[in-house]
């Protein structure tokens, strides 16, 4: 049997009992309380993991971002002569700008990467039927959510010494970031299942990842975008949380509240969508492992 012919028969065909998995949002809600433990575990061994038997260990955190600004705005600044207008009068302010969209950037470059390998790196628990292979995509999240965080930490410093201050509206984000972390795990459980049978789909998600690097606006503001193509710019799912984040943290304004609570619509609705296919595809993940 193809893998092509199983991942059709495994979605529209009607499961026993016994390989039925809940599909239901609330189920995902649940497992989540209900496995908070083994997923805080899980999280602080891949976090460990990265860094076990490395010289420098866990400074590698804060260097890596650190030395990427730095070369990024010495390119992108020096070399090339971008300007952000008047939010960046120097190479400094155009280091912290970059770092704050650099941040956003890698949490999802860092979750989707991994993502259709996810199953396979764990093949082990594939085949426990008890194991919630689903809280997978979930660590890798919480994994990455900690590189960010360090970067975030270093904006913050950088913004304080500086200006002298830190705009209270940079306690907003969390609420920035809350539903595009819904739309990472939903994009990351769905690659995570469809991964298992379609290999191409590390390439393919490998090349996306690079392109959207070039296509969110990390090195350049969104004003700086031909008129034409602007519109398309705002197809990104990166695009406006990179500026909403800018937005609190940056510049002391207040985040979009609509557009915020559109994109947390779609955010879940795409996660339910994603967890229903997630737990449809699980019942042949052991069959093509």
């Amino acid at each position: 049997m193809s893998i092509l012919t199983r991942t059709f028969e495994v979605l529209f065909f009607k499961a026993t009992p016994m390989q039925r998995f809940d599909t239901s949002p609330q189920s995902l809600l649940r497992s989540i309380v209900s496995h908070r433990g083994l997923i805080k575990r899980l999280a602080l061994r891949d976090i460990e993991g990265r860094y076990r038997g490395s010289l420098f260990g866990i400074v590698w955190a804060v260097m890596t971002p650190v030395l990427t600004a730095a070369v990024f705005t010495f390119v992108f600044s020096t070399v090339f002569a971008g300007r952000w207008g008047a939010a960046a009068n120097s190479p400094y302010d155009f280091a912290i700008i970059f770092m704050i969209g650099l941040a956003v950037y890698t949490i999802f470059a860092e979750v989707i990467s991994r993502a259709p390998g996810l199953m396979l790196a764990n093949a082990s628990y594939v085949t426990k039927v008890v194991f919630p292979l689903h809280v997978l995509p979930i660590v890798s999240l919480l994994a990455a959510l900690v590189t960010a965080g360090i970067s975030i930490a270093i904006v913050v410093l950088l913004q304080f010494g500086l200006n002298g201050q830190v705009s209270a509206t940079i306690l907003l984000l969390p609420l920035i970031l809350a539903p595009f972390l819904i739309f990472v795990l939903a994009a990351a459980l769905l690659l995570a299942a469809v991964g298992v049978y379609l290999r191409d789909t590390s390439q393919l998600v490998g090349m996306l990842v690079t392109v959207l690097m070039f296509l969110s606006p990390i090195f350049y503001p969104v004003e700086a975008v031909p008129e034409r193509f602007r519109g398309w710019m705002w197809l990104n799912p990166l695009t406006f949380i990179i500026e909403e984040t800018r937005k609190v943290a940056l510049y002391g304004l207040w985040p979009d509240f609509p557009g915020l609570a559109l994109y947390a619509v779609c955010a879940l609705a795409f996660l339910w969508v994603s967890f229903w296919l997630f737990q449809r595809l699980r019942v042949g993940f052991a069959d093509v492992l």
